[in-house]
């Protein structure tokens, strides 16, 4: 066996083995994110939420000894699992676990002025949902968590057990879009006045009373709105978006591009503004015939609508539904 087979056959065992686990970690978007990102072998790339590692796979597979792939992760158990599935890839790899809004700070450290290309998936990892002990899915009866970082001191158990009637109904209006959210939080607050909520399933029994019957059995699961709104108050996830996105498009060499995988209407509008800024910055007042702010464009969009997951795609990972991948390049 000759050693360009041998390593060949390394690499197909691991993408099988990658593929065979789809339970744990299914990636989205994933041809569209690669040709997005116009990746060039010398290039240095960062994957901010490297997850299963299923998008930094195929970024690997497509540099050279000279380039370099930074991976990105607050989950520890994540940050594990790639870097093993990666090793047989011979460009440089750089692993930190973070947040990516510390962006600037992480590549400052890793003594790296700029990169040529960034990938967001702002979506849990599929692997985190089908971990009955991380508190993530409705699913699975665990306890109360949904941390993507373990280090972190506030969990859904706080949120619950500790947040006002009038905060509870605000996150999962403002975050969860729930209807229902009033009666949700009355729901919350009242039982927990007998004892503290303590597992995913006693939470999915309280949304399911709060919610009249006929709108149980139509549509999603009725604790889905719930637990993405808590979800996203953990781990502050739009309240880190806009600096995040502003400080990687700070971070590309000019070409670079910026990639980014949103989940829900939220995010969606938050990239999409940010972008839109970034791209037509002037303030002045449309009948002024000469631009007077001195405001520069940074990016050119690239998806001027965004780009969603194809029919087979959906029928062959269904969470992928609601992704929208927008796509952004450093002037």
């Amino acid at each position: 066996m000759t050693p360009l087979l041998k390593k060949w056959l390394c690499l197909e065992y691991n993408r099988r083995e990658v593929n065979a686990m789809d339970y744990k970690h299914t990636t989205v978007l994933l041809d569209e994110c690669i040709q997005g990102l116009n990746i060039h072998s010398d290039g240095t790339y960062v994957d901010c939420t490297l997850g299963g590692g299923g998008h930094s796979w195929e970024i690997c597979s497509r540099l050279s000894l000279d380039g370099v792939l930074v991976g990105i992760d607050q989950d520890e158990y994540a940050l594990g699992k790639a870097e093993e599935r990666l090793k047989a890839f011979n460009c440089s790899k750089k692993y930190v676990r973070d947040n990516f809004e510390n962006i600037k700070k992480i590549l400052e450290n890793l003594e790296i002025q700029k990169v040529d290309g960034i990938l967001m998936d702002l979506g849990v990892s599929s692997f985190q949902l089908d971990d009955g002990t991380r508190g993530f899915s409705y699913n699975f009866d665990s306890e109360l968590d949904m941390r993507m970082d373990k280090r972190s001191e506030l969990s859904a158990w706080v949120v619950v057990n500790t947040y006002s009637e009038k905060e509870i109904r605000n996150i999962l209006r403002d975050y969860g879009e729930e209807k229902f959210a009033h009666k949700i939080a009355y729901s919350i607050v009242k039982k927990r006045e007998e004892k503290s909520i303590d597992t995913t399933f006693e939470l999915v029994e309280i949304i399911k009373s709060s919610i009249p019957a006929k709108f149980r059995r139509e549509g999603p699961h009725p604790a889905r709105r719930t637990f993405q709104a808590i979800r996203i108050e953990v781990n502050n996830e739009l309240g880190i978006l806009k600096k995040a996105i502003s400080d990687s498009i700070e971070s590309l060499n000019p070409g670079g591009r910026l990639c980014m995988i949103t989940f829900h209407s939220l995010e969606d509008r938050i990239v999409k503004r940010a972008f839109k800024e970034m791209e037509n910055p002037c303030q002045c007042p449309s009948d002024f015939p000469i631009c007077q702010c001195g405001k520069k464009p940074e990016i050119k969009i690239i998806t001027k609508k965004p780009i969603y997951p194809t029919e087979v795609e959906l029928e062959k990972n269904p969470r992928s539904r609601s992704a929208k991948l927008r796509i952004a390049e450093k002037l």
